[in-house]
């Protein structure tokens, strides 16, 4: 007995047993093999089609991965160099040269607490000139006779100066060699750390004293020994920035007002003169010998008895008796003077032959020597003062947790200080990372359109390759679609069937894609086989970072458009008529 089925009694059927998607993902898959290895015509068009995919997603993964290495890199090194938050006072516009705060603000403290912020830390800059070892250098003349030359290497840098809240953890990954200073220890006081390309450039190693240069009213030349050299890859701040102790560039900037006192080579009707040497603050000095404030800045005196003189030194704006809180702080020194021999006899102090007074010096340092005028001896010894620079710095530096809540954090830093008179009469204001280096992170921002560009034309061309793929996988098919519309599927049901057996071959691609892509990223992340020129790039190398988040979106995100866009050539199937259909070789 025959059994006649209607074909969309067959269909109905067929549904009902798999299921209403199952139905056309069953009849894809039955059919697979026969699309991949078809026809001499399909073949070699569904294989550019994987291909034009794979590639797609390769670049594609590339192109995120390198790019979101190369920004967190470049934005690490420059925020290792400077940190992401710049407190300073609000009349400047550089870093590198800005008017000293007060130390102890209470607005920097309640920073410390926020749940945003890393670490805050006070820093001062000072511009130097190094200057390298004498070289000799031999060449011939003219005639033959061979001369010799001496020269120095000098470059400019600006030290930063640093203390025990600094945080090391940028320059100890990048340490080459030596070691991290301990700026807490006196010994370490002249210690620096420097980069290669200095180190290269002024020809010293590890453990070599540099010689360093500052401007001053009169200039100024340190030794410093090196102990630690580092590098970076961002060649425009190596070879600017030196690591040194906070205290030695709060010195050497003249910061608060540093006093003393000295026994000045000439006499008043044969008293010793007693005179201040002070700097810093204003430049509008004023001095108590314990009278009060006044400008005289020094007097005669012929010593009896045993006398401590006490000095104090501050500065003063137009009123010299002008309360000394609204000024920088002062700073005390002292001179103790010890009397021998006849008491009461007068003064007749005298100048040798070099106009200068015989000195007996009772110490190493010189702040210890007897004068003497024949009759007594006055035994003089100076204690200079500690200076107040000690208080002031150049600014605080401020680093967040994590740079995505840079601008949040920055708002509530914002709110909390700028434009708020301090308690010491000062004015700050805060600028970012990003405020400070426009031109890097400006840049960086291109990055972003160039990802968008590349992303954009990779998909696309996949997405063509896809298209014509499925549109001569309709045309050599067409027999199929018309028997499957003969026994009753509707047009979007072939619809779905051939662009679930595009999905595979999609996946295809993408699983070879993401294998290839994946494994040229790790190589390069692993070995650094791609190198840079650090002096156009900021790196040595290709940077790579995969975010694993990106690369699933990029997958899906992939899948999805590439399918989605073939539903509009698919359109061609609703435009096959079944009995022609059938009929087609």
């Amino acid at each position: 007995m025959k059994i006649l089925l209607r074909p969309k009694s067959f269909v109905y059927f067929s549904r009902k047993a798999l299921g209403n998607l199952a139905f056309e993902y069953f009849i894809s898959k039955k059919t697979l093999k026969g699309v991949v290895q078809g026809k001499k015509v399909s073949k070699p068009i569904v294989r550019i089609s994987i291909i034009s995919i794979a590639l797609a997603v390769i670049v594609n993964l590339i192109t995120i991965a390198v790019v979101t290495g190369f920004q967190q890199e470049v934005r690490q090194k420059v925020s290792g160099f400077g940190s992401h938050i710049f407190v300073m006072d609000a009349g400047e516009n550089s870093i590198f040269e800005a008017a000293p705060l007060r130390r102890d603000q209470p607005y920097i403290k309640e920073l410390e607490n926020d749940r945003g912020i890393s670490s805050v830390s006070v820093v001062g800059y000072k511009p130097v000139l190094f200057q390298s070892d004498e070289r000799e250098t031999t060449f011939k003349l003219p005639n033959g006779k061979d001369t010799t030359e001496y020269q120095y290497q000098v470059h400019g840098a600006v030290i930063k100066g640093i203390d025990s809240t600094f945080n090391w953890k940028f320059f100890k990954k990048h340490l080459l060699s030596g070691v991290i200073p301990n700026f807490s220890v006196d010994s370490c006081e002249n210690h620096i750390v420097i980069s290669k390309r200095l180190s290269k450039d002024l020809n010293y190693s590890i453990g070599d004293r540099v010689s360093a240069f500052f401007v001053k009213n009169s200039p100024v030349k340190r030794k410093f020994k090196i102990v630690g050299i580092y590098e970076t890859g961002l060649e425009e701040f190596d070879k600017q920035i030196v690591l040194g102790n906070l205290e030695t560039v709060q010195e050497l900037n003249d910061w608060g007002i540093h006093a003393s006192i000295e026994i000045a080579d000439t006499t008043i009707d044969g008293q010793i003169v007693v005179k201040a040497n002070a700097s810093g603050g204003n430049g509008n000095l004023r001095y108590d010998w314990g009278n009060g404030f006044d400008t005289y800045i020094g007097f005669g005196i012929c010593p009896k008895k045993d006398t401590t003189i006490r000095l104090i030194v501050s500065d003063y704006w137009s009123n010299v008796n002008e309360d000394i809180s609204e000024t920088t702080l002062a700073d005390t020194a002292y001179l103790k003077l010890s009397v021998e021999g006849d008491l009461s006899s007068r003064c007749i102090f005298e100048l040798n032959k070099e106009q200068e007074l015989d000195r007996e010096y009772l110490s190493q340092d010189g702040r210890k020597f007897a004068l003497s005028d024949g009759a007594k001896r006055v035994i003089c010894e100076i204690e200079n003062g500690k200076g107040s620079s000690k208080n002031y710095i150049g600014g605080f530096e401020i680093t967040v947790k994590d740079w995505s809540s840079l601008d949040e954090v920055m708002t509530r830093v914002k709110g909390n200080i700028d434009l708020r008179l301090t308690p010491y009469g000062e004015l700050m204001k805060t600028t970012s990372i990003i405020d400070n280096e426009p031109d890097i992170f400006v840049w960086l921002g291109f990055l972003d359109i160039n990802v968008i560009i590349i992303l954009t034309l990779m998909i696309m061309i996949g997405i063509i390759n896809m298209g014509s793929a499925l549109l001569v996988l309709i045309l050599i098919r067409t027999n199929f679609i018309g028997m499957m519309k003969a026994m009753g599927a509707t047009n979007w049901s072939i619809r779905k069937i051939f662009l679930i057996q595009a999905g595979f071959l999609i996946g295809r691609g993408m699983l070879w894609g993401n294998i290839i892509g994946l494994a040229i990223c790790f190589i390069q992340k692993y070995t650094g086989f791609i190198s840079l020129n650090p002096e156009v790039y900021y790196l040595t190398q290709v940077p790579i970072e995969l975010n694993w988040w990106q690369w699933l979106l990029l997958n899906i995100a992939t899948l999805v458009i590439c399918i989605l866009a073939l539903i509009i050539p698919s359109v061609v199937i609703t435009r096959i008529d079944p009995v022609k259909a059938i009929k087609f070789n």
